[in-house]
């Protein structure tokens, strides 16, 4: 007797060979600065303590907005980030393939993919945000100006939490240089403050920029 098995086909993430840094820079978010310039920048920081976990919300950071016509925020980032995507009347991302430089994987289903905030919303609370007003954090949670918000896989996103990057790195390592250099411009940005175990880590990471 013949048996005919049906299987389920879910979204597939491909890992390939590692991309160079090069292919890395041009898959980032807009307006990253030079080593030069991310430098200066960090070197202008204020290293204090971070401030209490007391009082935060992720609700105090309101997102995503709308930002176009139906799209939201998040909507806006995969189109932006991904390859070929497709999307239907209300926006949502239907088809496509989105490459994260964290891990190195590109998925297939907008649905594996989570939109990170380069500087994590609880981390920039404990920098300054806790005094901001919910109009700036606001802002800062739907930064499509500056290299704030990038796709990535969903299960790295969740990885990597509130940790600042003396606790956590993207495992594909010529990906350091560009997550420092968002970071720092974030950071100086907002006027938010770093560790000092913080601004150790991104010394490191800046170091491995070839310019």
């Amino acid at each position: 007797m013949k048996t005919t098995v049906f299987l389920a086909v879910a979204s597939v993430a491909f890992v390939s060979a590692a991309p160079t840094p090069a292919a890395l820079e041009a898959r980032a978010p807009p307006n990253i600065p030079s080593k030069s310039a991310a430098t200066t920048q960090l070197a202008g920081l204020t290293v204090a303590v971070q401030g209490p976990q007391t009082g935060y919300s992720r609700d105090l950071f309101p997102h995503w907005i709308t930002q176009s016509g139906t799209c939201n925020t998040r909507e806006t980032i995969l189109k932006r980030d991904g390859t070929g995507v497709v999307t239907d009347s209300a926006c949502v991302s239907t088809s496509g393939s989105w490459f994260s430089p964290y891990d190195g994987a590109t998925w297939s289903a907008a649905s594996d993919v989570d939109i990170d905030h380069i500087v994590p919303l609880s981390n920039a609370w404990k920098s300054g945000a806790a005094a901001w007003t919910t109009a700036r954090r606001q802002a800062f949670a739907n930064d499509l100006t500056n290299p704030q918000l990038i796709a990535v896989t969903d299960s790295v996103n969740q990885s990597k939490g509130d940790k600042g990057p003396e606790a956590w790195k993207p495992s594909v390592t010529s990906y350091h240089c560009t997550y420092s250099k968002m970071w720092i411009k974030v950071k100086s940005v907002y006027t938010l403050t770093i560790t000092s175990a913080e601004k150790s880590a991104l010394t490191s990471m800046l170091a491995t920029c070839s310019s």
